[in-house]
């Protein structure tokens, strides 16, 4: 009977795992600024600055960054970053808004015409993980 109690008083603690998620983006241009990292969980929430899942940053390190990410629920995820050159948290862009910095995603690259879609970046966090970024 107590093994029982405590299963299920155990029960939410398991379904509500927390993850850490670690970001190595390699390719950094220089160590002025930083690299800011957005984590979205939706395609209809994807590159929308007010629906972000979770974010960070860290100051930049040229040549390779690495940035930690806590407290992640179990979920698919697709990941945005950019290397915040001049530090201002905004991604800088152009009259026709092409960014000015260097962008990135998880598991695709910008495409021609614009950025690739969240099904093109996503990835699986049931674990503590590891995640490479290429600028």
């Amino acid at each position: 009977m107590r093994t029982l109690l405590l299963f299920f008083l155990l029960l939410p603690v398991f379904a509500l795992s927390q993850h850490t998620l670690s970001v190595t983006v390699y390719n950094v241009p220089s160590s002025q600024g930083k690299v800011s990292v957005a984590m979205y969980d939706s395609a209809s929430s994807f590159l929308k600055f007010d629906e972000v899942a979770k974010s960070g940053s860290a100051s930049a390190k040229e040549g390779m960054t690495v940035l930690t990410l806590e407290d992640v629920p179990e979920g698919e995820y697709a990941i945005a970053l950019f290397h915040d050159k001049n530090g201002n948290d905004v991604l800088d862009t152009n009259w026709l808004g092409i960014p000015k910095e260097k962008v990135a995603f998880s598991k695709a690259k910008m495409r021609t015409f614009g950025p690739p879609k969240y099904e093109d970046c996503t990835f699986e966090v049931t674990s503590d993980g590891k995640i490479s970024v290429y600028f």
